[in-house]
């Protein structure tokens, strides 16, 4: 095959995506194709060579993430501008691709850092820095600062049910840290979701805990089944059950206390996503039923941001001194200045005020982004977007991995579903993508959404063809997502 427009040869081993890279390195690096020079559209040229347009799209998009090439929506693809070509006996093709890099983040869990309230929160530090006694300034008390606890007791009950005290609050640097801690005091099996991040389950186990999983369904895990068990405790995600979305049902709130009551079990409530709900208001904490067998975990991780390190847990009486005999006799997580500004934002209203503003702002993604595969992939069901900062996309079986092959290949940051899947679960698995919306700036999410579409498989595949990651989408506008700026390292999600 060649190509006459541009004189390539597509000879050697391997697929036509291959040849064709090979071919279009071996023409920039010898200088051949100059840099600047404009490439013809992908359906050009794959007429032209008599292969597959996704084939060429594909392409192009791998050599603009090496550098041989660059791309601007409507601007079309051209050869990247180099210091000058390579000596022809210098030059080689590289012996393997380089990392793609991140282009759209779409990985769940995370907030929009760009929308961090900075004036609201300098504000506060101000205030606080003033008005805080110089004891503030000594060694810190490993429960927190009273201020920071006193507010939280304030907050969760008015806005999550949360019955507690300021000597029940013990702040900690994040979820995970808190689960550490509760871990520590923690003795037999847990019980957990089917699915959920390994991340956590394997806190559980690294401090000797083994773990039952529970099946899980659109009304959140079967606590049902936990008298089947011989699980000491029971770590749920019950507002927005993480990852598939459910939350906990009403009856099995109720029968998760029966349970914990009855056989002097714990639950351990992680309240993710309690603060987004979209479809009506947030249902409330499963603590507040019963204090004295719930430990209740929180933090700013998606409220605010994940780099504040800020967190608390609601712990019931009798868990209170050996949770902090875990933590130590001084507070070495979490900066008193971060927790004094923190209690003077929740006091004065900003962090309300702050919640109403995201919660406009993902409810907006939200829709974009059901509205775009409800048009462009109606073959792709969504669910688990009452709430949060994520959607779960099915996917067809067998189709999970090439699918973030692709998607990787298009500079796509995200999760598949399988990981999240407890090893021993009796569900059977299911084929899917873990979307997140909270990440990408405003400008960016549309862009973010084409590529989506172009990563996922057609109607009835069974596979994703491993040489065209794209989806036909309409008219041409070079390659999707390029001349956007990267987001850096594909990040592994977890609840901090």
């Amino acid at each position: 095959m060649s190509g006459s427009d541009l004189h390539l040869e597509l000879t050697g081993s391997g697929g036509a995506r291959v040849r064709l890279m090979r071919a279009l390195r071996e023409a920039v690096g010898s200088g051949r194709l100059a840099p600047g020079t404009r490439l013809p559209p992908y359906r050009a040229l794959a007429l032209d060579l008599g292969i597959a347009r996704n084939t060429v799209a594909a392409a192009y998009a791998e050599l603009v993430e090496e550098g041989w090439l660059t791309a601007r929506q409507g601007s079309g693809t051209e050869v990247a501008h180099r210091a000058a070509p390579l000596e022809p006996d210098l030059w080689r093709a590289p012996a393997r691709p380089s990392r793609p890099r991140v282009v759209h983040d779409l990985m769940p869990s995370s907030p929009d850092a760009a929308a961090f309230p900075r004036s609201a929160w300098a504000a506060s530090a101000r205030r606080a820095l003033t008005a805080a006694p110089s004891d503030a300034f000594g060694v810190g008390d490993p429960r927190g600062r009273l201020e920071v606890r006193q507010a939280l007791v304030d907050y969760l009950a008015r806005t999550r049910g949360v019955r507690t005290t300021a000597r029940h609050i013990v702040i900690c640097s994040g979820y995970a840290h808190g689960l550490r801690l509760v871990c520590q005091v923690l003795r037999g099996p847990v019980a957990v979701e089917s699915y959920g991040l390994a991340f956590h389950r394997s806190l559980l186990t690294e401090a000797g805990l083994s773990t039952v999983p529970l099946t899980v369904d659109a009304h959140g895990a079967r606590v049902e089944d936990l008298p089947a068990t011989d699980a000491r405790a029971v770590l749920l995600t019950p507002a927005h059950q993480y990852p598939t979305g459910g939350a906990l049902h009403p009856r099995r709130r109720a029968a998760v206390i029966d349970w914990a009551r009855a056989t002097g079990g714990l639950v351990l409530e992680d309240d993710y996503d309690g603060e987004f709900r979209y479809d009506r208001e947030p249902v409330g904490a499963v603590q507040g039923l019963d204090p004295d067998r719930v430990v209740y975990f929180g933090s700013t991780s998606k409220s605010l941001s994940p780099s504040l390190r800020l967190g608390w847990m609601a712990l019931p009486t009798r868990l209170v001194d050996d949770v902090l005999a875990a933590k130590g006799a001084r507070e070495f997580w979490s900066g008193v200045t971060d927790q004094l500004t923190l209690a003077d934002f929740i006091a004065g209203g900003a962090y309300d005020r702050q919640l109403r503003r995201m919660r406009a702002i993902y409810r907006r993604r939200r829709s974009l982004l059901t509205a775009t595969l409800a048009e462009r992939a109606p073959h792709i069901t969504v669910s688990g977007i009452a709430a949060g900062l994520h959607a779960v996309l099915d996917l067809p079986a067998g189709t999970e991995e090439a699918t973030l092959r692709a998607a990787r290949r298009l500079g796509l940051a995200l999760d598949g579903l399988g990981p999240y899947r407890h090893p021993d679960s009796a569900m059977p698995a299911r084929d899917g993508l873990v979307i997140g919306y909270g990440t990408p700036a405003e400008h960016a999410f549309a862009a973010a959404l084409d590529a989506l579409c172009l990563a996922l498989p057609d109607p009835g595949d069974t596979e994703v063809d491993e040489e065209r990651p794209f989806r036909s989408m309409g008219a041409e506008a070079g390659v999707p997502g390029a001349g956007s700026t990267g987001a850096g390292a594909v990040r592994t999600p977890e609840s901090t």
